[in-house]
């Protein structure tokens, strides 16, 4: 009888454990859902974060991450999305006033990365794309085997959407250009000194203080990275000449000491003013 009375006692143990033990249970239970819950959170708000970068970075990666989610290899179904989606707003953009400047021919226009064309952002509205395609053809008239490099231009849908880091890029009627280059040799045909075309700036004179906030970076660190080339001045100049002509161009970019040393003058050439970026890197041209 006490050997039963025993057992009886060790599976009612066994049964029913002590209450600090059932209180330990129940809270790792209520502290792995809450865990569960705070890592589906932190999911959630990365991938919300993912789709607004996606998206202010190339306009359409925003939609092909979301459309890459319901994949198990999310990577390589947003690749597929974003090639696919790409390729389709080639066709599209033309419906919202939008054409893209060609990624692919090395003519007297070409591209100077691959990258603004794999982000989309070379779209222009028509009347753009003709005069970026005039202006390099004069260019090489004027200096035979010119070729005019473009750079950031604009996204394909939607005006008012913003091509950051620049101000004023978002309406189809806005281009970047990059400047002409020459080493020891002489003129080198579709060379940059930075490897984006941006960013290397040619040092002058300045009455823009010290401000913020500001997008006039200065970069410092990286200037002495860039390739040592020169800017080539007849080609220069004669580019800011054809385009100040160009009555369908409404506004030059190009900071004053290199107008003043490059003689180009006009009503159009002006200063983008101080706290935009600075523009002795590259030339912005917009429309009227």
């Amino acid at each position: 009888m006490r050997r039963v009375t025993l057992d009886g006692a060790r599976r009612g143990r066994s049964a029913n454990p002590p209450k600090d033990q059932q209180n330990r249970q129940a809270s790792a239970v209520a502290f792995g859902g809450q865990f569960d819950q705070h890592r589906d959170m932190l999911r959630s708000l990365l991938h919300i974060g993912v789709i607004v970068f996606l998206t202010l970075l190339t306009q359409i990666g925003g939609i092909a991450w979301l459309m890459a989610l319901a994949f198990r290899r999310t990577l390589l179904a947003f690749v597929l999305f974003y090639v696919g989606l790409s390729a389709a707003t080639v066709w599209i953009a033309p419906g919202f006033g939008r054409v893209p400047l060609s990624c692919v021919e090395r003519g007297p226009l070409a591209a100077q990365s691959w990258i603004s064309c794999a982000l989309n952002r070379n779209y222009v509205t028509p009347e753009l794309a003709d005069v970026l395609s005039d202006t390099a053809e004069e260019m090489h008239r004027r200096h035979p085997g010119t070729i005019t490099l473009f750079l950031d231009a604009n996204f394909p849908f939607f005006d008012g959407f913003p091509l950051l880091p620049h101000l004023s890029h978002d309406d189809g009627k806005k281009a970047d250009l990059a400047f002409y280059y020459a080493d020891s040799s002489g003129y080198r045909p579709g060379a940059v000194r930075s490897p984006i075309g941006y960013f290397a700036f040619e040092q002058g004179p300045t009455d823009c203080p010290s401000a913020w906030p500001t997008l006039r970076w200065d970069f410092n660190a990286l200037q002495p990275l860039w390739r040592d080339f020169r800017l080539e001045p007849d080609r220069n100049r004669a580019v800011l000449d054809v385009l100040s002509k160009d009555p369908r161009v409404g506004r030059i970019f190009v900071e004053p000491h290199l107008a003043e040393s490059l003689g180009a003058t006009g009503d159009v050439i002006g200063f983008q003013g101080c706290r935009a970026a600075r523009h002795d890197d590259h030339i912005h041209l917009q429309l009227r």
